[in-house]
Order: C-alpha cells, then structure tokens, then sequence
C-alpha cells in the first residue's frame, strides 16, 4: 500500500515513519521547499515513548508522478482547503483521502474538493510534538478511529501494523466532534498557561475553566442532536491529558512558534455553533478571543 502524507508536522512525520518502518511505501508532501530539502537530507529523527528512530522518507514538493492509494491529510485546519486543491491533479481517482486533523470542518471541505465516496474521517489520540524540522518526540499513545467502516478496513490494517491502536466506526460525525470537546477541554487552555497536557487537570484554575468550557461544548453537541463517543467526556479529556502528559499539544507548539492557531476550528466552532443556537459560551468566547489576539500580535508581544 502506497501512502501519501500531506504536512511534514508533528502527526505526519509520527505517521509517517511508522508506517515505513512497518513496510509501507510512504512519501510526504511539503509547501515549504527549504524544510523538505532539511527532511530529505537528514530524514526523519522520533524520540519517545516508542524509542528512538532514524527514517528516510522522500519528500516531495510541487508536481509529482506517484500514484498514491492512499492521502493523509495532516495540515493545519486553515490550509485544509488550500493543500486539497493543490492535491487533487496530483492524484488518481482511485486514491482515498484520510484526513487525521483537529477541529470541524474538515470533511466538508475535502468531500467538496474529492467527492464523499473518496473521503474518510479519522480522530488520533496519539500526541506528537515538533523539535525541529523532521524531528519530532512522541510523547503519548492513544486509539485512532477511522471511517465509514467498510472503506477504511485495509487502512486500519496498515496501521494496526505500525504500530496505531486503530479501530473502526460509522459515525464519522461523533468521532470529529468526540473529538472537538477533547481539543476543547486542551488546546487553548495549554496555549494561553504554556503547559503540557498532563499538567492542566493538576491546578484548580485550569480544571475549573477546562469544566466549562467542555458544559458549553456538550450543550451545543446535545442542541445538535450528535451522540458522541464516550459516556462521559470530562472523564475522557482527563484520561487524554493522562495519557498524553508529556505532550505540548498543537495550539502550544503554535504559540511557541508564533504560527497561526487553530482556534477558529476548534473553541471558535463552539462560539458560532452556540451562537447560531442561543446557547450561551462565554468561556469558549474568552478562550478563542485571547488565543485570536495572541496569534495576532506576535510581533510586539513581550516575552516573558
């Protein structure tokens, strides 16, 4: 099986070399010629809680001639739609498309660009964190689930083989917003306190606000009428800040990089969807409005 992997980041690269060492051919797909020319020098470095590791997997930018079975997509939300029309006369009709990426959103846009029957949903609890270009440390275990079912079999097999705990489901929409609460309930909160996953249940602050913030999200799911993948998704952010207590999530690692966030797909789907409802999100709205004027004043921030 012939994988494509769009986005050399932390996910990307954690895929990416698993799936080589496990066999499969993969080749990454990079915008940015001078970090592709770095990994393809020097390949792709993990350390962490599965050991260390040295793989060299080409990275392509521009056109390119392979036939890729399968596309993963593990670019930021906000480039979502900019790297799919960028894919799609690279590729064949026949290739499926994965997409692994935080927030909602993102199905839509690549049913849109690909077509439904082409498009797979997926959610990771894997945590993975950048240390430089090609460099990364995986810093937590989780289960990966893709679907619709039927599709996605053969890939779950790939990655059941690299080494991913992955399952199956049907309900893609419970997934991607099972989800959303997770990054909900993390993301912003280690963004604006500068701490890695495990620290934030520990501190009264932090749990107080992360509480709320998930009662919004699941009044707006319950609004929706979406049921969502776990009994109780409180008990399940803590397990995933547990299970991943080492790892600086993504929105952290932008605000360290000064990069743009991903907080319009994530805390800011819960301002609008809440709005769109009449439900009341005030700590959701306070979260999205200062992650929005951090990413914005990156310039005459003082660091502290």
């Amino acid at each position: 099986m012939n994988f494509l992997i769009v986005g050399p980041g932390a996910m990307g690269c954690l895929f990416g070399a698993q799936l080589k060492r496990a066999g499969f051919d993969v080749t990454l797909q990079d915008y940015l010629p001078e970090r592709a020319e770095k990994i393809n020098e020097q390949g792709i470095e993990v350390e962490g809680v599965t050991g260390e590791h040295h793989v060299n997997i080409p990275v392509l930018t521009g056109n390119f001639d392979i036939q890729p079975d399968i596309a993963i997509i593990c670019v930021k939300s906000d480039k979502t739609r900019k790297a799919a029309m960028t894919l799609k006369p690279l590729i064949t009709e026949k290739t499926s498309i994965v997409t692994l990426q935080n927030g909602v959103g993102n199905i839509e846009i690549l049913e849109e660009i690909f077509g439904r029957e082409r498009v797979l949903g997926g959610v990771t609890s894997e945590g993975a964190t950048v240390l430089g270009w090609g460099r990364i440390r995986h810093a937590g275990q989780g289960t990966t689930i893709i679907g619709p079912s039927g599709p996605a079999e053969k890939i779950i097999s790939a990655f059941n083989k690299a080494g991913f705990r992955t399952e199956a489901s049907d309900d893609v929409v419970s997934l991607i917003w099972g989800k959303l609460i997770i990054n909900v309930g993390i993301n912003a909160l280690t963004a604006l306190t500068g701490l890695k996953n495990g620290r934030l249940p520990l501190y009264n602050g932090t749990r107080l606000i992360m509480e709320d913030a998930i009662r919004e999200a699941l009044a707006v799911v319950e609004a929706k009428g979406i049921k969502l993948p776990f009994p109780d998704p409180l008990t399940r952010v803590i397990e995933v800040c547990e299970a991943t207590s080492e790892n600086r999530a993504s929105m952290l690692q932008d605000v360290i990089n000064k990069k743009t966030t991903e907080i319009d797909f994530i805390n800011g789907v819960i301002v609008r969807e809440a709005r769109r409802l009449t439900i009341p999100a005030p700590v959701n709205q306070t979260l999205t409005s200062l992650i929005q004027t951090i990413q914005s004043t990156y310039h005459e921030r003082i660091e502290i």
